[in-house]
């Protein structure tokens, strides 16, 4: 088969690719290609890796058999433009990644990080033996963290919380669902409880895909809901959370304070049209909170297994459309 690899982070773990998939392929690297040299040789391509395709290469790929997203989220694929036979399959590992970034981040906030830094760097020695005025940082036993959404990032980052004290609660399309055996939250309720989490948690990660019901799931009225105490953790998609809202909860004190991993913009335009980067009760990362060598070389070795199944005519694991689906 020709394989069309498209995907910067992933490239650096080609020869793990090429050296797990079975069988004798053409791979072609285009991480560095131009969007001309893409179109001419997707048509020719069975299997593209990568999370962005344009609608145009979409319709060229008249060969294609697969699209592998490097990640879970695939709202970059136009699953429309696609012919009839391609499948779609996803790939995860990012959880264990990404609940230590979440509980970093917490604990940065909860400890004033980012401003006793900055403080000491330029000079000021500031803690609460020489600032009366100072409040002192809080830890996290006890405390209480909410979850919205979960599947393997949302039970992981639980995971973790639950191991470090704080109790854990959260809201998931299924409440029913099957929970890992090790996981013990206080209560997992379907949507509809999400005003009890919110105002019933001290702690708030936002961990749910981007779609028509989540885009824009926590404003104004969420924010507030949550009280002048909490905290809000996005590792979801910026859309989730309304931006002006989120934005004027962190200026005026509604919460106090937020980490932010995903945003309304990307590269190469600010993260925001917004001062979020003025806020000193803000953490700012560039989605980068799974970017762990271990979630990465998890990733090829799965993709190079379900490429290896599908020269092999079995059936891929984590397919998110079918060809029986787009029929």
């Amino acid at each position: 088969m020709r394989i069309m690899l498209n995907h910067r982070i992933l490239s650096r773990f080609s020869e793990r690719l090429r050296t797990r998939t079975e069988g004798h392929h053409e791979w072609l690297e285009a991480s560095d290609w131009d969007v001309e040299r893409i179109a001419d040789a997707i048509g020719e391509t069975d299997v593209y890796i990568g999370s962005q395709l344009t609608e145009d290469d979409a319709r060229r790929a008249r060969r294609l058999r697969l699209v592998h997203v490097v990640g879970a989220g695939y709202d970059g694929i136009p699953l429309g433009a696609l012919g009839p036979d391609v499948i779609v399959a996803n790939t995860h590992h990012h959880g264990r990644s990404i609940a230590e970034h979440v509980l970093m981040c917490v604990l940065m906030l909860s400890r004033r990080v980012l401003a006793a830094d900055q403080e000491l760097r330029a000079g000021r020695w500031r803690n609460v033996a020489v600032d009366a005025t100072l409040p002192f940082g809080d830890t996290l036993r006890g405390r209480r963290v909410g979850v919205i959404g979960f599947g393997e990032t949302g039970t992981e980052i639980g995971r973790l919380c639950q191991a470090v004290g704080l109790g854990v609660r959260a809201v998931r399309r299924d409440p029913s669902a099957p929970l890992p055996d090790d996981l013990r939250p206080d209560w997992v309720g379907g949507t509809d409880r999400l005003p009890e989490l919110l105002a019933d948690s001290d702690i708030v990660v936002v961990t749910v895909p981007l779609g028509p019901a989540t885009r824009g799931l926590i404003g104004a009225a969420e924010l507030a809901a949550m009280g002048r105490h909490a905290l809000l953790v996005n590792v979801a998609r910026g859309p989730v959370v309304q931006e002006e809202a989120l934005c004027e909860a962190l200026s005026a004190g509604t919460i106090a304070g937020a980490a932010l991993d995903v945003w309304w913009a990307g590269p190469p335009h600010a993260p925001s049209r917004l001062p979020f980067h003025t806020l000193p009760n803000v953490v700012m990362t560039p989605h980068n909170s799974g970017h762990t060598e271990e979630t990465f070389a998890d990733r090829a070795t799965e993709i190079a297994a379900n490429i290896t199944r599908l020269a092999n005519g079995s059936p891929l694991t984590h397919v998110v459309r079918g060809a029986e689906m787009a029929r």
